[in-house]
Order: structure tokens, then C-alpha cells, then sequence
């Protein structure tokens, strides 16, 4: 397995990076991209019988480039919002680390949801929506809302925790 993904990296390296240079617009974006993609590529369990290397290449690197886009626009938010508090409030680059890996934990466990699940919880906790008013607008009962609530809060939880 270590020979069949040394020669595709020896093969198609170049071109996963040169391909990602032009998504990113950045020669070190592009090499961070290509390497993580290589690292995932290590961990597929059937790797001797990949036929088409370079899609399955691009589809990793296209995962690994919008989770990359999110993770920074979660960032961007989090940092715009501190712009806009006192200067005595900001938190400590430590504690804003802690804060970033978890506002990025809450992220995948919200994005591993089903869409009904991830809407629900989003209206009841950022529009401050009932469960009634969420049921109505989903077209699902009241006692729907509160399971995908328990769901989505179960996710958070663990990812989390």
C-alpha cells in the first residue's frame, strides 16, 4: 500500500497542487490543500484499488478546500464580532483559540445534521423561534421540533465535550 501511494504522490502530486493554486490564488494555500488531501488519501482503506487517482484526488482536495473556506469565514465572523467590543473585553489569544476550536466543533456537529434537524435549531436559538412557529414552518408537529432539538443538542454535546 506505502509503494501504490508514494507513486501516485510521485505521479500526480504537481498536478493536484498546480489544480488547487488556481482555486486558492495562493502557492501556499494550494500546497496546504494538496498535502492535506495526500493525508486523507493515506487513510483510504482500499487504496490498491483506486483506478482513477486524480478524481478521487480532486474530490478530497475539493472537501479539504471548503471545509478550509468555512473554517476561515467562521473565523472572519468571530473576529468581526470582537472588533465590534470594548477593547477591555477581548479575550486572550489563548482563550480565543478555545473559543475558535469549539465554535468549529459546533459547526460540524450542526453541518453532520439532517437539514430539518440543523433548521430547527438554528431558528429556536438565532431567531429566538418556537417550537410551534418552527413546527409550522417545517411542516412537522411541535413534538418533531423538540427531537430534532434533542438531536442536534446531543451533537453539540459531544462534539463538544
Amino acid at each position: 500500500m506505502q509503494a501504490r501511494l508514494q507513486r501516485i504522490f510521485r505521479e500526480h502530486y504537481t498536478w493536484l497542487r498546480d489544480k488547487m493554486r488556481r482555486h486558492t490564488g495562493n502557492p501556499h494555500g494550494a500546497e496546504d490543500v494538496a498535502a492535506e488531501a495526500f493525508l486523507q488519501l493515506a487513510q483510504h482503506r482500499a487504496l490498491e484499488e483506486v483506478r482513477e487517482p486524480r478524481a478521487l484526488l480532486t474530490t478530497i482536495a475539493k472537501r479539504v478546500l471548503i471545509e478550509t473556506w468555512r473554517r476561515r469565514d467562521l473565523e472572519q465572523a468571530y473576529l468581526e464580532t470582537l472588533a465590534a467590543a470594548p477593547q477591555a473585553t477581548y479575550p486572550s489569544p489563548e482563550e480565543r483559540a478555545l473559543v475558535m476550536e469549539a465554535l468549529l466543533a459546533v459547526d460540524a456537529a450542526l453541518d453532520s445534521l439532517p437539514a430539518k434537524a440543523r433548521h430547527a435549531f438554528l431558528r429556536s436559538q438565532l431567531d429566538a423561534m418556537t417550537y410551534a412557529e418552527i413546527a409550522q414552518e417545517l411542516g412537522v408537529s411541535a413534538s418533531m421540533v423538540r427531537q430534532y432539538m434533542t438531536r442536534a443538542l446531543s451533537a453539540i454535546l459531544a462534539a463538544t465535550a
